[in-house]
């Protein structure tokens, strides 16, 4: 019995005494009056991935250039990693020339300065208008981690405590990649069992989920055709998964012919990872994201939004030490009160008065 058959059979169904054998995707015809229902649901198998692929097609057409922002993350890194990629063979010489800078199909690093709402890119709410999302040193160290993985085709663990821009440097990096290559996110639920993680793949790698989660081995089979090409798969949240389903992925990149990468993201995920001793051995990038560096925190925050202009650095510091602790998502939060309570007292400056109202609105610290 294969590692394959055994670990679904272990996780799907229970093995009974009397089961016959499993018959490998696609099913043979038994009899001459099988044969038409079989062929009926191969033909509706085929015209439903032909659909996935549609999907595909449409969405890698959209992003036809790099988001014009992205070279703020790297001065010239779309080139390098381009030159990366067809060294590494994703791509061809021909392809690894530098993309032009115009507005991509993927989501844009920096937010518009005149929204009237707080935006939200990548996954990342910046909970207060005119807000941008910032390179810092730690999200562009993440990013080159991100995509060294991407172009050797491994499988890399970004990890850091809750809000320090673990997903921000993800996304950043994806937007580096040649629009070329595929990415597909998924985001792991609470407590997620086999089947429901399977429909989470199977949705992100735009398959048929509703038909090919109640069919374990040809939902298998389908998402190992996928990874064949070469593509980044990015799993946000990924400490909700237990030992025995990060096993499921490993035996998929275990696959001969997988091309593609994979991306394991969460606070925490490193945990989870190293009690999955073959997964932990195949891992190429471990990366943390670290918070804040506090010596530019008051100019990261400037530019984060321009209601931070003129801020005194000892004040910053001091909030920093009380409350933000170097996590960015705090800062933002912190930056959404202050917005707001110098829009109503008209104060044209930020004040040490004004930091303590704002750091007042939120939750105590432990």
């Amino acid at each position: 019995m294969t590692n394959e058959e055994t670990h679904t059979g272990y996780w799907d169904k229970p093995a009974t005494t009397h089961r016959p054998p499993a018959e490998p995707w696609p099913f043979t015809p038994r009899t001459d009056e099988t044969e038409p229902a079989l062929d009926s649901f191969k033909t509706e198998w085929e015209a439903l991935v032909a659909q996935g692929q549609a999907r595909r097609d449409a969405r890698m057409q959209l992003n036809s250039t790099l988001a014009a922002t992205s070279a703020a993350i790297s001065p010239g890194g779309a080139d390098r990693l381009a030159a990366v990629l067809a060294e590494l063979k994703l791509l061809s010489p021909d392809e690894a020339a530098p993309a032009p800078k115009t507005q991509a199909g993927r989501p844009p690093v920096t937010t518009p300065q005149d929204s009237g709402r707080p935006p939200a890119r990548g996954g990342v709410r910046l909970f207060v208008p005119g807000a941008r999302l910032v390179p810092t040193r730690s999200v562009t160290a993440a990013a080159e981690a991100v995509e060294h993985t991407a172009a050797a085709r491994g499988i890399a663990c970004i990890s850091g405590q809750r809000g320090v821009g673990k997903t921000v440097a993800i996304h950043q990096a994806l937007q580096l990649l040649p629009t070329r290559i595929p990415v597909w996110q998924a985001v792991i639920g609470v407590k997620p069992s086999l089947p429901q993680l399977r429909a989470c793949l199977l949705e992100a790698l735009g398959l048929p989920a509703a038909t090919l989660t109640r069919r374990p081995r040809a939902a298998d089979h389908a998402l190992k055709q996928v990874l064949r090409q070469p593509g980044v798969l990015f799993l946000d949240d990924a400490q909700r998964l237990p030992p025995p389903l990060l096993d499921y992925l490993r035996l998929l990149w275990d696959e001969p012919g997988t091309a593609a990468a994979l991306l394991l993201c969460g606070a925490g995920a490193e945990r989870g990872i190293t009690r999955v001793p073959a997964l932990r051995a195949r891992v190429l990038t471990w990366h943390k994201v670290a918070g804040v560096e506090p010596d530019h925190l008051t100019e990261t925050l400037a530019t984060f939004h321009d209601v931070w202009e003129g801020a005194n650095p000892a004040d910053v510091k001091r909030a920093d030490a009380a409350i933000a602790r170097g996590n960015f998502r705090t800062w933002a939060k912190i930056t959404s009160h202050l917005y707001a309570l110098a829009k109503r007292s008209r104060h044209t400056k930020v004040d040490s008065s004004l930091i303590k109202q704002a750091c007042a609105r939120l939750a105590p610290t432990p």
